[in-house]
């Protein structure tokens, strides 16, 4: 396959150029000092064939294409232009020598013309010695016609600066080291489309191309830049010309798609939209690829408007000042020349034939799809700005002494900055040009049809992006139409995926507590933060507030008025009965038994001051240690209390040896320190073992946190209240059997409710506490221990106060005799 191709070569080199050619040239070439190449396509192939013969395409033989000589007179417009300036290139001229590129594979002639010297050809020549026919060129138009040759000039470095190929494979300078584009590569135009479809906020395309590399770089760079953009592509194929277009167009209307991005080769466009036409494909979005976004045959199309909306996207229209007048000039000594058959067949095989050329009038060429004009302008006045460099010129004239090699021109390219025509040209590390696009929307309601354009992208230091929408006549009523695989949810619902396609999805609301942001992933309900809180389908979270019950709050100010009151009453009744020891109601109080009672009370009393305040470690530990330690002393006292009595009035005449005993070895305080010693260890316990600890109770309320004290581990703390609450039994059960005591010593009564009120207060709390949840709570916990603490100090201790206060005569001696005397006598007649 090598050796043929090899051979295929050498055979259409010698062909074109070692035989006579008996015509002149005038169209296509120009003597000068400096030789640049051209090559156009006159000509358009319809069906490439496979290569089974020695022979060089005759372009003539092909369709005509008027846009390949409207390009071709832009080049000779440009050389001609540069020639007539006095500041640039001054007394130096430039020559052309232009051929007719039809062909993918079998063009190379004038490939070979172009690298050859005095028509030879020599590979090894160093860069340094070697001097090809031309300085640089421009061309071909399209991808796979440039990737083709352009090795054959990359190698020694010749300039191949173009104006119409875009396949970003070029931009690759390890492989295509001397090639230069001014127009941009796929990379950007698919940026572009991709911006385009985002404006609009589709999802749903197709993407059709052709079986070309322009295409299929547009398709795999697509493939690329989706990612992550919330695009799907829903179908794509590169078509062929000789392809089912409506089996294409079908399958595309069957999946609902309304977004078709066309980027193929004009030929195959046509085909389509044509194809589009006659299939009744009605109210869809087509949007045109560079290549054939100005096609000027396309939008006069008969039913064009009823296929939808067509958005093109073209390099930015400049006008070229004195092009027409340039055209008009040449129409008029255009001289293609007359030749006998023997010279008309060997110069037809040069591809510097035009036959329809001379038909043309100076309006045809005018009116042609002016897409590439600044390109194909912009290139040649490239190579003229490198020369003018390389030639050290100044504004009279340049140092022709300087022997020109054209890897000399590629160095001054990469530093080139220059105005041209309102836009500035300039090229990337990878000679890529600056990127400037029209947006232009197809008017195809008008007579004749117009281009208008509706929106702009440049890219220099960073992109700039905008459509102008009120400029768009949209098919669908005046709106944007719809291309989505699926309607977008609502606010708070999130994305479930459906099918293959990421843009097929269902929506389902976000729960409680957890939000959907569209922005980071909108297929996620993400949970709020412990701090936050949220409603059913929402899409951020609240702040929730943190609750516990504040010192200025008025249930707070009124239960630390009441402990405190409480406190007082103890501090007053404990210097009363300090004051009045040694009366005899004192006595039969328990005597110093009482100060401890009262002692143990007052610490109690100051528990409830922790419950107040944002809790801490220190406060949720001192709020319950503190009060079920020294309450359980109190009633351990108020149990010895109630058992000594019952004691000394029945037991001591049942059981003499045991009270002697018990009075002995003071009974009544080994059982109360054996009593608070058990609870000391119980309480240390709970304390160690599974502390009390604060907690954020952040589910019993959606917008709160509950700052709480939780109880700690569940089995020390149930013994820890079991110890005090059997301590309440025992009394209750020695009240119970002193109640037919002497008046003076009958405390069952008092005790009784104290501690009836003991019990029923904290039932009541703990059924509240499973049953109701509120900051409150804390509150009530401190009430109840106020409670508890009321019970024993207005019970037992205040009216003892009032005997001592307000009836002295109840406190004397013989006031006690005369009851335990009355007693006795009661006892001994029943």
């Amino acid at each position: 396959m090598l050796l043929s191709s090899i051979y295929i070569l050498l055979v259409g080199f010698t062909t074109c150029f070692f035989f006579k050619i008996s015509r002149s040239t005038s169209d296509f070439s120009l003597e000068g000092d400096y030789l640049l190449g051209g090559l156009f396509p006159l000509h358009e192939i319809e069906h490439e064939t496979t290569v089974f013969s020695a022979e060089t395409t005759e372009c003539f033989r092909h369709i005509s294409s008027k846009s390949g000589y409207n390009m071709m007179q832009v080049m000779k417009f440009a050389v001609e232009e540069i020639n007539n300036s006095t500041t640039l290139l001054p007394n130096v001229s430039l020559g052309y020598d232009i051929f007719d590129y039809c062909s993918n594979t079998k063009n190379f002639n004038s490939a070979l013309s172009f690298i050859s010297k005095h028509g030879s050809i020599k590979p090894k020549e160093k860069l340094n010695n070697y001097q090809p026919k031309v300085i640089a060129l421009t061309g071909p138009y399209g991808s796979t016609r440039t990737v083709t040759i352009a090795p054959l000039f990359t190698m020694d470095l010749i300039p191949m600066v173009n104006y119409g190929a875009s396949t970003s494979a070029l931009s690759n300078k390890l492989q295509y080291p001397s090639f230069v584009r001014t127009m941009p590569s796929n990379k950007d135009l698919i940026e572009m489309i991709i911006q385009i479809i985002r404006w609009f906020g589709w999802n749903w395309v197709a993407f059709i191309g052709s079986q070309d590399d322009y295409s299929s770089d547009g398709l795999k760079l697509f493939n690329k830049y989706i990612r992550n953009t919330g695009i799907c592509l829903a179908y794509q194929e590169g078509l062929s010309l000789n392809a089912n277009y409506s089996l294409t167009l079908k399958k595309i209307d069957k999946l609902n798609i309304n977004v078709i991005v066309v980027f193929a080769l004009p030929q195959y466009a046509s085909k389509f939209i044509k194809a589009a036409i006659s299939n009744n494909i009605q109210e869809k979005v087509w949007i045109a690829s560079n290549a054939w976004a100005m096609n000027q045959q396309l939008p006069r199309e008969p039913g064009i408007a009823k296929i939808g909306t067509i958005i093109g996207i073209a390099e930015r229209l400049l006008s070229l000042p004195g092009f027409n007048e340039f055209v008009y000039k040449t129409r008029g000594i255009t001289d293609v020349g007359h030749y006998d058959s023997e010279g008309a067949i060997k110069s037809k095989t040069c591809n510097q034939v035009c036959d329809y050329c001379t038909l043309l009038s100076a309006e045809e060429i005018i009116n042609e799809n002016p897409t590439l004009s600044f390109s194909i302008y912009a290139a040649i006045y490239t190579i003229a700005h490198a020369l003018h460099k390389v030639l050290q010129c100044d504004v009279i004239e340049c140092n022709k002494n300087i022997m020109v090699k054209p890897y000399m021109l590629l160095e001054e390219i990469k530093k080139l900055d220059f105005p041209l025509s309102g836009r500035q040209v300039k090229y990337d590390k990878n000679y890529d040009p600056a990127i400037s696009y029209s947006v232009v929307l197809w008017r195809t309601d008008v007579n004749p049809p117009q281009f208008e354009m509706v929106g702009t992208y440049e890219k220099h230091t960073e992109i700039t992006f905008t459509i102008d929408n009120s400029l768009l006549p949209w098919h669908n009523n005046g709106s944007v139409p719809f291309s989505n695989c699926s309607v977008e949810c609502k606010a708070g619902y999130s994305r479930q995926h459906e099918g293959f396609h990421s843009c097929c999805f269902s929506c389902e609301k976000c729960p409680p507590n957890s939000y959907v942001n569209f922005s980071q992933d909108p297929y996620t309900c993400f949970p709020c933060a412990e701090s936050e809180w949220s409603e059913e389908g929402s899409t951020t979270c609240k702040t929730r507030s943190v609750v516990y019950p504040q010192f200025t709050e008025i249930p707070s100010i009124i239960v630390m008025v009441s402990a405190t009151c409480i406190i007082i009453l103890l501090i007053a009744t404990f210097c009363l009965f300090a004051y009045n020891y040694n009366t005899p109601l004192v006595k039969s109080a328990g005597g110093s038994m009482c100060f401890l009672m009262l002692t143990s009370l007052i610490l109690s009393s100051i528990s409830v001051f922790f419950f107040f305040g944002k809790p801490t470690f220190v406060f949720c530990l001192l709020r319950n240690a503190i009060f079920v330690f020294f309450f359980t002393v109190c009633i351990s006292c108020l149990t010895v209390r109630s058992f000594q009595i019952v004691c000394v009035f029945k037991m001591a005449t049942q059981f003499p040896k045991v009270h002697s005993l018990w009075v002995k070895h003071n009974g009544q305080w080994l059982f109360i320190a054996f009593a608070t010693f058990i609870h000391l260890i119980s309480c240390v316990i709970w304390m160690t073992v599974n502390p009390v600890k604060l907690i954020a109770d952040s589910w019993t309320f959606k917008d709160q946190i509950m700052l709480i004290c939780e109880m700690g581990n569940t089995i020390t703390f149930t013994i820890v209240v079991f110890l005090s609450w059997f301590l309440g039994f025992l009394c209750l059960l020695f009240s119970y059997m002193g109640r037919d005591l002497p008046k003076n010593y009958n405390e069952a009564k008092s005790i009784t409710f104290s501690l009836i009120l003991y019990y029923l207060t904290w039932i009541a709390y703990f059924t509240a506490y499973l049953i109701i949840k509120s900051k409150y709570m804390v509150i009530f916990n401190a009430m109840a221990q106020i409670s508890s603490i009321n019970g024993i100090l207005f019970t037992y201790f205040i009216p003892k106060s009032y005997i001592i206060i307000f009836q002295p005569q109840k406190n004397t001696l013989a006031y006690f005799q005369t009851s335990i005397q009355n007693y006795t006598q009661t006892i001994s007649r029943s």
